[in-house]
């Protein structure tokens, strides 16, 4: 048996939410990836986890699309080992992964894999310097047959669905020019996909190590991809333990670290943090009426976390060069969590360039 709360502080602990200082070399986190969505986004999550803003802003880290089409951050050197680890196990993997794109396929009779590559050859031929999405769909429109190509009505037009263009990039050795709106996509110098991702990089092993104890329904959710596939590839190096009457895994490494970990910190995560992303969102958040407020169907607050718990959402505003935080914590909290949720705030401005009005706390 296995207390939530122990298993929010181990994840705190695996995801080094409470550490000082770190450098990308040692940030765990970019293993697995670390989601670029919004303004609060992967460089605010490293900076969370102690990575001063040169190293997250600078050329040591690549962008791609990856774990659910979203947009990623991993180390550069790592971007072949990461481009094996993400592709998809099977056809039927794929198909999942590729959304709706997979019926107008399979009526033709073209498998899921083989469009990923038509489609990343396609996109490998096409964008030979910097290009913008826009511009680069429009090329493929062009080339593609009719089951590769839906209607966009509120476009009005016809596009490559969106989901094989973005799961074929990172195969085609292309990589998202960080802080371009719309996107820009570019080659990636040097890549080539490695034959065996290895162990630290085997995302079912990553989400073990960091969103454990899990269970492959926890780890397919999070990749959409099948539970069968994700079964077929758990590790044998795991330890069974219960938690709020589940039956879970953990990696048998990481069972002490379960038992002692401890989480002495207050931090703000972005939306799309890591820690957030965990799907098991009942531990989380065992309240189901403050589960929905911090998972909208449209426009994720942030989230407060002190000491291994989420105590509240906090969403920003800004105006020029001025910003405020408005907090909403879940409890009352003693004034010197206060102190600490204005540090990080201060933190938080700091990290957009920006001069901190206030914290706003209901009355």
């Amino acid at each position: 048996m296995v207390d939530r709360r122990q298993v929010m502080r181990f994840r705190v602990q695996a995801q080094q939410l409470a550490r000082a200082h770190g450098t990308l070399v040692d940030t765990a986190v970019l293993d697995i990836g670390v989601q670029d969505t919004g303004p609060d986004g992967g460089g605010w999550a490293l900076a969370l986890r102690g990575v001063d803003r040169a190293a997250s802003s600078g050329a040591d880290l690549v962008l791609l699309w990856t774990v659910r089409g979203a947009p990623h951050l991993y180390r550069r050197a790592d971007a072949g080992r990461v481009a094996s680890a993400v592709a998809p196990w099977s056809d039927a993997d794929a198909g999942k992964r590729i959304y709706d794109a997979a019926k107008p396929l399979r009526a033709a009779g073209i498998g899921n894999l083989e469009a990923l590559d038509t489609v990343a050859a396609e996109l490998r031929a096409t964008v030979t310097e910097p290009m913008v999405k826009g511009d680069v769909s429009g090329r493929l429109n062009a080339v593609l047959p009719e089951p590769y190509l839906r209607f966009c009505r509120p476009c009005d037009a016809t596009h490559i669905f969106e989901m094989p263009l973005r799961l074929a990039a990172v195969r085609a050795g292309l990589e998202l020019q960080r802080d371009t709106s719309p996107p820009v996509l570019r080659r990636i110098p040097g890549f080539r996909a490695a034959a065996d991702a290895g162990d630290r990089f085997d995302l079912v092993r990553a989400y073990l190590r960091l969103m454990g104890p899990a269970t492959p329904g926890h780890v397919a959710t999070y990749l959409d991809a099948p539970v069968r596939e994700v079964k077929a590839r758990w590790p044998e190096d795991v330890i069974e333990v219960t938690v709020d009457g589940e039956k879970r895994s953990l990696l048998a490494a990481d069972e002490q670290s379960l038992a002692s970990a401890a989480a002495a910190a207050t931090r703000l995560l972005g939306p799309f943090d890591l820690f957030l992303q965990a799907r098991d969102r009942a531990t989380l958040v065992p309240d189901a009426a403050r589960a929905k407020e911090l998972w909208p169907v449209l426009g994720r607050p942030g989230a407060v976390l002190v000491d291994g718990e989420l105590v509240g959402t906090w969403r920003p505003r800004k105006s020029g060069a001025r910003m405020t935080v408005a907090v909403q914590p879940w409890q009352k909290l003693p004034e010197s969590r206060r102190r600490a949720v204005i540090e990080q705030a201060e933190r938080l401005a700091a990290h957009r360039a920006a001069t901190l009005a206030g914290v706003e706390f209901p009355d």
